[in-house]
């Protein structure tokens, strides 16, 4: 198993790749007419001049934004909720289990080496542009400039002991943003059941699927050892070309089912194979966040 990159290398590998792309945050002007979608306006909560809603205050709210008076008629803290005129929060969740620790030849990277350098990129055009972005861990809300890239890198760069990830969203605020990368491999229930509760506080977002090259093509022949990263399974073949058809069907129906979960919920898809250029998924990336941005 590779050793995970430094924070300090992570960064500068994500900021190099994201160099070439434009920030994501246009004007606060720009911003304002995002809430405008032909003849229908769409609220959103933001930092504007026009009241929306109070809503209860989350944990990862700052006491700065409760609004004290109207607390102060109940037992609950309350947030004043304006227009959607600044930039809103993104929350991004990297899968860090063992699984994503697969790489089929020393020439191509893990898929969580992969996926962290792209979520992180993500990040920097994000907070280059002024959006705040954390993890969706309560311990790394969303938060603006470049001392959270370093917190960003910190987190991202470590492994966790499951053979499978699965998001936690409880700290997801309302009608932000989220990305999921993880290879979904794993039990696809948590998953759903994350999606639906994000969608639920009007989260958008989007799945990227990423996959080793031998994961999608199955290349294997004759007597083969198949063995999970984390050692758990163990499955031995003489035969490994006869479960090829078997095993394509299987992802073709998952990925099958991944598209069913992002549209129910009005999310983006993506899959990302790592022997492709990083810069295309983070153009996709890049892209499917400003579309959300938009709407």
């Amino acid at each position: 198993m590779t050793a995970p990159a430094a924070p300090a290398a992570l960064r500068a590998g994500a900021e190099t790749l994201a160099a070439p792309l434009p920030p994501l945050l246009a004007e606060a002007r720009q911003l304002a007419q995002t809430v405008i979608l032909g003849e229908h306006g769409r609220r959103r909560a933001g930092l504007g001049d026009a009241f929306w809603q109070f809503r209860p205050a989350a944990p990862t709210d700052e006491a700065r934004a409760i609004d004290w008076r109207r607390s102060a008629r109940s037992d609950t803290a309350f947030v004043r909720e304006k227009e959607w005129q600044a930039a809103q929060s993104v929350a991004l969740w990297v899968d860090d289990s063992r699984a994503m620790a697969f790489a089929s030849s020393p020439r191509l990277p893990a898929k969580a080496a992969r996926g962290r350098l792209l979520a992180l990129a993500l990040a920097v055009l994000l907070v280059r542009g002024g959006e705040r972005v954390g993890l969706t861990d309560p311990d790394l809300p969303p938060r603006r400039g470049a001392a959270q890239l370093l917190r960003l890198a910190g987190r991202l760069a470590r492994d966790g002991a499951e053979d499978y990830g699965a998001p936690a969203v409880a700290a997801l605020a309302p009608h932000s943003r989220a990305l999921f990368v993880s290879d979904f491999l794993g039990d696809l229930a948590p998953l759903e059941a994350a999606v639906a509760a994000a969608a639920d506080r009007g989260v958008r977002g989007a799945l990227l699927h990423i996959l080793d090259p031998a994961e999608e093509a199955f290349p294997y022949d004759g007597r083969t050892i198949f063995e999970s990263m984390g050692g758990g399974l163990r499955f031995e073949t003489l035969k490994a070309a006869a479960l090829r058809d078997d095993y394509r069907d299987r992802l073709a129906r998952r990925k099958a089912r991944l598209a069913a979960l992002a549209g129910e919920a009005g999310w983006h898809l993506g899959l990302h194979h790592t022997d492709a250029p990083a810069a295309g998924a983070l153009l996709w990336l890049y892209r499917a966040m400003e579309r959300f941005r938009r709407c």
